[in-house]
């Protein structure tokens, strides 16, 4: 019964939606493109949208005896040093799964016996299309990482209980990241 209410509450709702007048692909790179878009509000006005256009990424929540295996890396965004679940981007109409399990792989040489779906996320929905589609592993045996050129990370396994105090303190902010982590604090995963 909620999942019903929840799905009428994201049926489309005309007095809502914004309805594309124009588009223009202002730049278009390796991982994504800036469109700006005219819309049409439902109040009849236009304004302006800037809109990033990413074909999406999957990430992997591995957890063993109630620690999270994570990649320490160095992200330039944002000038620091972050703890995230193993992840990358999707190759062009590459399968969700596909990317995840080589993605682990790589990253960490570890290789999941099987996949379940947690969820997605959408990062910034309110100028960015990125999805990315969250992978439980099971059945985990430790193989090989080797990481793409260029990619330098670390693998870390921690707490569960300690990355959940991590995100109250603001230290982790990843969302593929923290919703995973809430996922196996929750006994979801």
């Amino acid at each position: 019964m909620a999942l019903d209410n929840i799905q009428k509450l994201l049926e489309p709702d005309e007095r809502l939606i914004e309805k594309v007048v124009s588009c223009d692909r202002e730049w278009q790179g390796k991982i994504f493109a800036v469109e700006h878009l005219k819309v049409e509000l439902p109040d009849k006005s236009h304004d302006m949208r800037e809109i990033v256009r990413h074909h999406g990424g999957a990430g992997v929540c591995a957890v063993r005896e109630g620690k999270i295996c994570l990649v320490r890396q160095y992200r330039v965004a944002l000038g620091r040093m972050t703890l995230e679940i193993p992840a990358g981007k999707l190759d062009p109409n590459e399968d969700p799964a596909t990317c995840a399990a080589r993605e682990l792989t790589e990253e960490t040489g570890l290789v999941a016996g099987r996949l379940e779906l947690l969820g997605n996320t959408a990062g910034a929905p309110g100028f960015n299309d990125e999805k990315t589609r969250i992978f439980v592993a099971y059945d985990l045996s430790q193989g090989e990482a080797c990481p793409d050129e260029g990619e330098l990370v670390d693998v870390v396994w921690l707490p569960v209980s300690d990355m959940v105090e991590a995100i109250r303190a603001g230290l982790i902010e990843d969302a593929k990241t923290v919703v995973s982590v809430l996922a196996a604090a929750a006994g979801i995963i």
